[in-house]
């Protein structure tokens, strides 16, 4: 009895090593400089085995890329006597500033609700927002809202059916990536599925820095915030001469 059990826990390491992925980004680095105007990602990758593809449910992929989290605050405004102000205002306490989720197939067919909870794969997940102070209605509408915004700015995307799966062995897919990106390491994760169930997945990170001019003003604006504050003093002051004298040429002409 006991060689028998013990035969079953050293075959069930192998069992879930039976699908790995093995994965390809077309670039690990996005520079941003003054002409950025947005970036895509392919990922592409296999599904290393060793033995044969199992019968049964096809293979799915699922993949998630996600921006530096930072807290964000979010207002409510009300009609108060024809007129719009803040009443109420919630602190999520993280959400991604970039988050794009690719699928194989129908996303709720492909992940079930157990593993999106387990992994925070979907962006309601990815949000962390532990608590609304007392007297907030319907605390759950502001990160909806987050949600909502960053949809419609291209920063949250829900790619379902975008991933090319071939053969139950090669898959791909492209992610649009907007000129408003936020500096930081971007984790890019794949899992691969069966009825909705995770048996593999693979994590790696996409860098994404300012280069160039916007590396060192945004450098300079953080290290010597007085110099930066001078700086930009004087160009607005050069500026508004320039534009002055310009006027007078074209009066005086």
């Amino acid at each position: 009895m006991w060689r028998w059990l013990a035969g079953l826990l050293l075959m069930l390491p192998l069992a879930s090593l039976a699908e790995e992925v093995v994965l390809g980004l077309s670039r690990d680095e996005v520079a941003i400089t003054t002409r950025f105007d947005g970036s895509e990602i392919l990922i592409f990758g296999a599904v290393k085995r060793d033995r044969a593809i199992p019968d049964g449910p096809p293979l799915e992929v699922v993949m998630a890329i996600a921006g530096p989290s930072e807290p964000v605050i979010v207002r409510r405004k009300a009609n108060r006597f024809g007129i719009w102000v803040n009443t109420d205002a919630v602190e999520v306490d993280a959400a991604p500033s970039f988050y794009a989720v690719a699928t194989s197939g129908p996303l709720r067919e492909v992940l079930s609700n157990t593993e999106d909870l387990r992994n925070k794969i979907t962006v309601q997940r990815a949000i962390r927002s532990v608590g609304a102070p007392r007297g907030i209605q319907d605390p759950r509408s502001f990160t909806e809202a987050v949600i909502r915004i960053r949809e419609d700015a291209g920063l949250y995307q829900l790619l379902e059916e975008q991933v090319v799966l071939d053969q139950q062995t090669l898959f791909r897919t492209s992610i649009r990536m907007p000129a408003n990106l936020t500096e930081g390491s971007y984790k890019t994760r794949i899992f691969l599925t069966r009825s909705g169930q995770v048996v593999s997945s693979y994590e790696t990170f996409i860098d994404v820095r300012k280069v160039g001019l916007e590396r060192w003003l945004f450098s300079l604006s953080r290290e010597q915030p007085l110099v930066y504050g001078l700086m930009s003093l004087a160009i607005a002051i050069a500026a508004g001469w320039g534009a002055s004298a310009a006027f007078r040429l074209l009066r005086n002409s």
